[in-house]
């Protein structure tokens, strides 16, 4: 079976669920070659392994902890050594450490922008460099929607993903010249067992605030990838896809 990513080495960062596992799935259901990067290897690693063999591809896993400098780079350097190159990176960890400024603790804030943050710094100037030898290659970062227009409770998350944001064009200027292009999806409210646990009145609350009226799937981010993965945004870079049912306009 072909697909958008026939043949092309995409590396995810916490791929073993949530987005990130959605985008593992998608991209091996196109064709490509998965090289998961997380804390632990996938549990369900036996059954992504089957999905591979049945698109005639393959999927790795590697472990790291991808706010750590010495980590990321030890990683980085195995996974390039066995996949040669590297087509596309998805910088998709990240964790939630949410409370109101005046009570958060440095660590919850240090926690934050280190693995959310961070870890898309140190994975793209590791994995850049390879794709500008190669003069080819897409970056994608994992933002949100309140990164963009900010949400009470957050404010460590918020300055993460909206750091991702400036991260992404900075960068997008600075490689564009070598082919590769760098852009962000900034998802909204999105399907997850997070959601699954807020009342039916909380959520109609939430939905009520969305033009679609819904919360978003997965699948959704996952497709938005795939598109800024593909040769379909070969000239797109620099931008910010909202995937948030119009909640930000």
């Amino acid at each position: 079976m072909s697909g958008l990513l026939e043949g092309k080495k995409l590396l995810v960062t916490g791929g073993s669920r949530g987005i990130g596992k959605a985008i593992a799935v998608k991209a091996l259901e196109n064709g490509a070659i998965v090289y998961n990067l997380d804390l632990g290897i996938d549990p369900d690693m036996a059954e992504m392994e089957t999905l591979a063999k049945a698109n005639n591809t393959e999927i790795f896993g590697y472990t790291a902890d991808v706010s750590n400098e010495e980590q990321v780079v030890e990683a980085c350097k195995k996974i390039l050594e066995h996949a040669g190159s590297i087509d596309i990176l998805v910088n998709n960890a990240g964790i939630t450490r949410d409370g109101l400024m005046m009570r958060m603790k440095t660590k919850d804030w240090d926690d934050v922008i280190n693995i959310n943050l961070k870890s898309a710094f140190l994975m793209s100037r590791e994995i850049s460099r390879a794709m500008m030898k190669k003069r080819t290659g897409s970056i994608i970062n994992m933002s949100s929607v309140v990164g963009v227009q900010g949400n009470a409770g957050q404010t460590n998350y918020c300055a993460s993903k909206a750091g991702l944001l400036g991260l992404t064009k900075a960068l997008a200027k600075e490689i564009g010249s070598r082919n590769v292009r760098v852009n962000a999806i900034a998802p909204g409210f999105i399907t997850s067992p997070m959601t699954d646990k807020l009342s039916e009145e909380v959520q109609a609350n939430y939905k009520s605030a969305i033009p679609l009226a819904a919360f978003g799937e997965a699948d959704d981010i996952a497709n938005a990838v795939l598109y800024l993965a593909s040769d379909m945004s070969k000239y797109v870079t620099g931008q910010v896809l909202g995937v948030n049912g119009g909640l930000n306009m």
